[in-house]
């Protein structure tokens, strides 16, 4: 069982900002040897943001490459996304999710309430 604790979000304009920050509460460290985040806007799919394993190989989704960097911190089994030059279309509730070797971060089921971006224009 992996608990998940997010924290991050908000409101900025467009250009801005933000940073993420996903702490992962597991009994072992292969259950959550890949994290990241997803995201969900109204009416459209989930899809994949950013995802890191613990051997810090990186995937993004196309519409955030280049304007955002997963990292992690496999001490503190955190994961941080920071978001930089966001556009009103990254508009969504973000969801972290983790899980073992070949999980797939960009569809996994939602375990919280997620942390609400917002970019204004």
């Amino acid at each position: 069982q992996v608990r998940l604790a997010e924290s991050g979000g908000g409101l900025v304009q467009a250009g801005g900002s933000l940073r993420l920050s996903c702490t992962a509460a597991a009994e072992n460290r292969f259950s959550i040897y890949t994290m990241g985040w997803n995201r969900q806007a109204p009416g459209k799919q989930r899809e994949l943001v950013a995802s890191v394993s613990s051997g810090g190989t990186t995937k993004y989704g196309d519409s955030v490459k280049g304007r955002f960097t997963i990292s992690r911190d496999n001490a503190q089994n955190t994961v941080y996304l920071q978001m930089n030059n966001l556009k009103p279309e990254d508009t969504a509730v973000y969801y972290c999710a983790a899980g073992p070797w070949g999980f797939d971060i960009g569809t996994a089921r939602p375990e919280g309430q997620g942390t609400q971006v917002t970019v204004s224009s």
